[in-house]
């Protein structure tokens, strides 16, 4: 019986990192190359980043593993139609080199700012997905100034804030359960150090297995208008996903007073890997919020 149940959750880890390697997968490739990219020195790494388009800047911030393209690879073009996208690798992602420095998500977002400062933008808005969307929590939270808007896709501000199997599931993640991946190539084509795949993983799996909480307190602190994007099966938990609208000033009864400025959208019949996929409705509602 205790092996049976072994299987059982191994086979949970192995569903959530098809769906983590599905998502790289079914992204298409982006049709448009950027107006300028480069390496920005921030914080002691150098962090990637590539521009797009002319307007307001939007910075995009990826999910766990993921590179720009396989992440916002069919949103850009679309975007960049009328804004100025700033997408951003983090650290040890895609083009941007592994480092030893500890992972955490206070200096990711130092990171952002750090960019911020290099391409001389006062303010911008935040636009991140799931592990993207954690760290842009963390920027809203310690740069207030220097956020515009901020856009959440399928992500939390806490462990909590997902349901009980997702985080099982992240303490049970092996570096071999990647080998020959999409996340693997994508990883070697495009990285300054092929060598050091393993070294990221392991550093990504030991954040992956950390708790982590950033107050409700400092949520509820945030001044920027948040939109959080949800798929109604996405393994967030959606009661501590309706406790934050309700931290942002939403979940109220606006024909009685004034309808919030933070407003939450949760699409039906969509798990985390599928809400990406959906990136019309996406881009209609990024759109919409962002003017």
């Amino acid at each position: 019986m205790k092996n049976l149940f072994k299987v059982y959750h191994h086979f949970k880890t192995l569903i959530l990192i098809a769906i983590i390697m599905g998502t790289a997968s079914s992204s298409k490739a982006q049709q448009i190359k950027p107006v300028s990219s480069g390496y920005a020195p921030v914080n002691g790494i150098k962090t990637y980043y590539e521009v797009y388009g002319e307007g307001k800047p939007v910075i995009l911030l990826h999910g766990a593993f993921m590179t720009i393209g396989m992440n916002w690879g069919q949103m850009i073009p679309e975007l960049s139609k009328t804004r100025k996208v700033i997408a951003v690798e983090l650290q040890g992602h895609g083009h941007t080199p592994f480092s030893d420095r500890k992972l955490s998500r206070v200096t990711l977002a130092s990171d952002v700012e750090g960019l911020m400062d290099y391409l001389k933008i006062d303010s911008a808005d935040i636009v991140g997905y799931s592990f993207g969307g954690s760290v842009g929590y963390q920027f809203a939270i310690q740069s207030p100034k220097r956020l515009r808007k901020l856009v959440i896709i399928s992500s939390t501000y806490k462990s909590d804030g997902w349901m009980p199997e997702v985080n099982n599931a992240f303490k049970r993640m092996k570096p071999e359960l990647f080998a020959n991946s999409p996340m693997h190539v994508a990883y070697d084509a495009v990285a300054p150090d092929k060598s050091k795949w393993k070294n990221f993983l392991e550093q990504m799996i030991a954040s992956a297995g950390e708790s982590y909480n950033m107050g409700d307190s400092n949520i509820a602190k945030i001044t920027a208008p948040v939109l959080l994007i949800a798929g109604d099966n996405d393994g967030l938990d959606k009661i501590e996903l309706v406790k934050t609208y309700q931290l942002l000033g939403g979940a109220v009864c606006a024909d009685f007073g004034a309808m919030p400025k933070s407003q939450l959208a949760i699409l039906p019949a969509q798990g985390h890997v599928t809400l990406m996929q959906q990136s019309q409705t996406i881009l209609g509602y990024l759109d919409s919020f962002l003017k």
